[in-house]
């Protein structure tokens, strides 16, 4: 360097060029909508997830699998914390080196699809056309377009999950409607027949009227609905017999004949009473209100009386008597001549009689409710339901009666019960009211002869019941995130019916039974078998286009010993009743995870709440039947997302989310690190702004990534491994870089995203922008390239480089292998095939916790000073700082970088006192790094350098 004397602009210039200022491809711009599209297609050219399994193979599996959504429209930001979700979990298992091979799946029959696609073709007035065909074929034909509406939108949602940057073996999915998946299907339904757990009954269930099919209850949604209460006198028809009953004299009944009050919220099933239930040891009264002679429990008999409007001076109580007294008792129905011709209308006992609201004294209708229908059993009476399927009352009713649908009928039989004298009291009241899912309309509780799935009966293998199996489990070898679902789960277990697994629908997979010449259902395991084989190779399309001998040609009647005896297998015929989609989506722990060999059971299945009634319950039981065994060992629970002000999405109304409207603004690195900052077991807010927010942290992030690549020499290799000295920052950052790691793993293991998040997101925040980089940038732009503490320093960042982007990659997938390929270059392979780094701290000195302590006290002493002295820059100032046991001398050479200030002097005084604030702006200040160190003096080129800096000048000038 010459010793000319420059021209300050000319030094300026110099002195900058001498600088080791930061450079990186890494874009300050994330740019995701565009830049996201672009790791996608490369991680597909290169066959990223098959790299990332073989990388895997031979490590320990984690057996994570996929609740299949419906393959149906667009997804939405319920899909997005569902998918994303799952995908932390692959990738953190994966990163952690296991063995975790995800193949997502579609739930592509039942009601969803063809409720809609039925829709179309009625408005496309296709559907007159189909009308004209035989049933098999219309039935096909309406198959065929529902086939192709899941297939439409299960591409559809596959591109969009993809684009989330989910990894998963979308190229070998497994979808419900596929044939191999049918077989399985069936292949589980055939292990609970053998288990003498399916069987097919007149039973009452939930009817969907607007779809004309039985409905599990996990297709139920509850609304609120309004619906009348009313209050009804069923007369007696001996008042002898009630007189007797009560121990009073007939005679002081005068012209009154005696009622029995019942209470019910569904008049339309007034027509199919036949009982009325009392609990025997209730004390029943009968009462004079106001004109009626009647019979109510007598603890609710002033409420009924408030009800009814009879003021006290009209009531009176004649007599009480135990509900046993009353049983036996006959009664005529209000407008239904001939109801009871066999052995209806009378009084019968029953414990679910309660006084909890009512009379008492309960309405059955045993072909309309599931304890009228247990009691109607228990009395042997024949199962009457005079409702059809489309919700109207058939021939059977009176002639004022048919052909009304039951929700017309309700204001009809209340008018004609208050015509004829018998209503008591009618009010409407709003009540949670259960509804079909899928066309949001009231379902009704119907008769029909449908399969179900027993809970209670014994399993011939191990001689306990569905329920005890499941609550077994769910008790003793089942984990619960959050720990809350083992109650729910248990809840609706022990209150669980029998399942209808049946449904009287054209989309789905064919229950494949028969009916004999002589009306006997063929339905055994060697028939499933045979029909299975058929399905498996050709699908349940398969049923619709043979006959019942040539889906039976592989099965030998007189071989099997559960077949009727002289069955014409060319006389069967079709039945055509399909699977729920619950035992078909229930039943993919075997038709996916054990067929295709994955391993079982499943380490975990992940949905949102609504699954302990639906998929989680619903595979458990399958599972437990057919293989006496749970298909999970843990389940991980998420809330539901709804608006900021708590309402529910509604794709229906238009104001769902979609995910690809918010990948176009925001990304899905952006969309990723929101999932991952919630508390996902509770309902979960959504709102752009969140989005907004999440943005802004993410770029925080990505900034404090960017200056480490800036100031790292790349591509880096890893091989640098000296170890810092303990008093070094690098060993401190280290060290608490190691602490992370062990940290964020650990949060991960557990399912704590959130916590990870704050970890990742508070390191890069604190620990090194606000801290370590901000302590390193003297050192990384002043010293000379090759010092020993910058390579030191740089040595530290690539380390950190590598850590974070490793520990970030399960969140944001393509901001962690832009960051891998910046820093190790475009050849390296990707981030995703790793596993996380070990990072070696050294030793560390404990004079960091007194340095850390002493530096929140000068901070606050520096900005203090500010106000009083009025100078600009930190580095205008030293500081003064006792140190009596000379703990921090052994830290000294970082103090001056960790406290930002020119000097630090350690002097022997009171450990407690406050640092001293020394003025330094008298004298000379380092024109290249700012600084005031005691080096600094004029140098030949005319300018004001401390040692350091006078250096690294003349070396690059040379």
């Amino acid at each position: 360097m010459s010793d000319t004397v420059l021209d300050p602009k000319e030094r300026k210039k110099r002195y900058k060029k001498s600088l080791n200022l930061p450079k990186t491809s890494f874009p300050m711009r994330a740019n995701l909508a565009q830049n996201e599209p672009q790791s996608q297609k490369r991680w597909r050219k290169e066959g990223l997830l098959q790299q990332v399994l073989d990388a895997r193979r031979g490590d320990e599996p984690f057996i994570f699998h996929d609740g299949p959504p419906f393959a149906n429209g667009e997804i939405h930001v319920g899909h997005l914390l569902n998918k994303v979700l799952k995908d932390l979990v692959v990738r953190t298992r994966l990163l952690d080196g296991r063995y975790c091979h995800y193949i997502p799946g579609w739930d592509c029959h039942g009601l969803p699809i063809e409720h809609k696609v039925v829709a179309d073709l009625v408005e496309s007035g296709k559907m007159d056309k189909l009308d004209t065909l035989d049933a098999d074929t219309r039935r096909l034909a309406i198959r065929r377009a529902c086939h192709a509406w899941a297939e439409k939108y299960k591409k559809l949602q596959a591109e969009q999950m993809q684009r989330l940057l989910t990894l998963a073996d979308y190229d070998h999915p497994y979808l419900t409607m596929r044939p191999d998946y049918e077989e399985s299907v069936l292949e589980v339904f055939r292990a609970l027949f053998e288990q003498g757990l399916v069987y097919r009954d007149l039973k009452p269930v939930h009817w969907s009227i607007a779809n004309r099919t039985a409905l599990a209850e996990a297709e139920l949604e509850y609304f609120d609905r309004e619906d009348p209460s009313i209050y009804v006198d069923f007369e007696t028809d001996d008042a002898a017999a009630v007189a007797a009953a009560f121990g009073v004299d007939p005679a002081s009944f005068g012209d009154a004949r005696p009622a029995l009050m019942i209470w019910t919220t569904t008049p339309w099933t007034l027509p199919a009473n036949r009982l009325i239930v009392v609990h025997e040891d209730f004390d029943y009264a009968l009462v004079r209100l106001g004109e009626r002679l009647t019979v109510v429990a007598e603890e609710l008999v002033a409420r009924v009386a408030r009800a009814a409007g009879v003021a006290d001076d009209a009531l009176e109580v004649l007599a009480t008597a135990k509900g046993s007294a009353l049983v036996g008792l006959a009664y005529r129905h209000p407008f239904v001549d001939d109801a009871y011709a066999e052995s209806g209308g009378r009084v019968v006992a029953g414990e679910h009689a309660t006084l909890e609201d009512g009379t008492g004294l309960v309405h059955t209708a045993p072909g309309h409710g599931e304890e009228d229908y247990l009691v109607g059993l228990r009395e042997q009476l024949p199962i009457y339901s005079p409702v059809r399927g489309d919700g109207t009352y058939d021939d059977t009713v009176p002639e004022w009666l048919r052909g009304l649908s039951v929700w017309d009928a309700n204001p009809k039989i209340i008018e004609r019960l208050r015509a004829d004298g018998f209503l008591v009291h009618h009010v409407d009241f709003l009540h949670r009211y259960p509804h079909d899912w899928r066309s949001k309309t009231p379902v009704i509780f119907r008769c029909t002869e449908q399969w179900f799935i027993a809970v209670d009966r014994p399993t011939r293998r191990d001689g306990k019941s569905l329920r005890e199996l499941a609550l077994g489990a769910a008790e003793e070898s089942i984990d619960f995130v959050p720990g809350w679902g083992r109650n729910r789960l248990r809840g609706m277990l022990e209150s669980r019916p029998d399942w209808c697994i049946s449904r009287q629908r054209a989309w789905g997979l064919p229950i494949p039974a028969f009916r004999t010449a002589s009306g006997e259902v063929l339905l055994t395991a060697a028939t499933l078998r045979a029909v299975g084989e058929v399905f498996g190779r050709e699908g349940s399309d398969a049923w619709f286009q043979h006959s019942p001998a040539e889906l039976l040609a592989s099965w030998d009647p007189d071989s099997d010993p559960d077949a009727p005896s002289g069955v014409d297998i060319e006389r069967l015929e079709k039945m055509y009743d399909i699977f729920d989609v619950w035992l078909e989506s229930g039943s993919s722990w075997h038709a996916v995870v054990r067929q295709r060999g994955l391993g079982y059971p499943c380490d975990l299945y992940l949905e949102g709440s609504d699954q302990h009634r639906g998929w989680f319950q619903l595979s458990l039981l399958p599972a437990l039947g057919a293989t006496g065994q749970a298909p999970f060992r843990a389940l991980l629970t998420h809330g539901f997302t709804v608006d900021k002000d708590g309402k529910k999405f509604s794709k229906s109304s238009g104001d769902a989310l979609l995910v690809q409207d918010l990948l176009k603004d925001y990304g899905a690195d952006v969309m990723r690190w929101w999932v991952s900052s919630l508390v996902f077991e509770h309902e979960i807010k959504v709102d752009l702004s969140f989005f907004d927010a999440a943005g802004e942290s993410y770029r925080k992030v990505r900034n404090t990534l960017r200056f480490m690549l800036s100031n790292v020499d790349t591509p880096y290799t890893g091989e640098e491994t000296a170890t810092p000295a303990p008093t070094s920052l690098d060993a401190w950052i280290l060290a608490r870089a190691a602490e992370l790691r062990r940290r964020v793993v650990e949060s991960f293991r557990a399912y704590d995203f959130r916590q990870a998040h704050t970890l990742l997101f508070d390191f890069c925040n604190e620990d090194l922008s606000a801290v370590y980089l901000d302590a390193i940038k003297d050192r990384l732009y002043c010293d000379l390239p090759d010092s020993p503490r910058r390579r030191s320093a740089q040595a530290t960042l690539g380390r950190l480089t590598d850590l974070l982007a490793h520990l970030l990659a399960p969140i944001l997938p393509h901001t962690a292998d832009e960051v891998h390929q910046a820093l190790r270059g475009d050849e390296a392979a990707s981030i995703h095939v790793s596993t996380y780094p070990e990072i070696d701290a050294p030793p560390l000195d404990d004079a960091w916790s007194v340095a850390f302590a002493t530096r929140e006290r000068s901070l606050k002493a520096v900005e203090d000073a500010k106000a009083t002295i009025g100078f600009e820059n930190p580095a205008d100032v030293g500081l003064e700082i006792a140190d009596p046991d000379g703990v921090l001398a052994r830290v000294e050479a970082e103090l001056v970088d960790l406290f930002g200030v020119s000097r630090v002097h350690l002097t022997v005084g009171d450990a407690e006192a406050a640092p001293t604030i020394i003025d330094l702006r008298e004298e000379p200040r380092c024109e290249r790094s700012w600084r005031r160190d005691t080096t600094v003096a004029l140098r030949p080129d005319g300018g004001l350098l401390s040692d350091r800096d006078y250096e690294a000048v003349q070396a690059a000038a040379t």
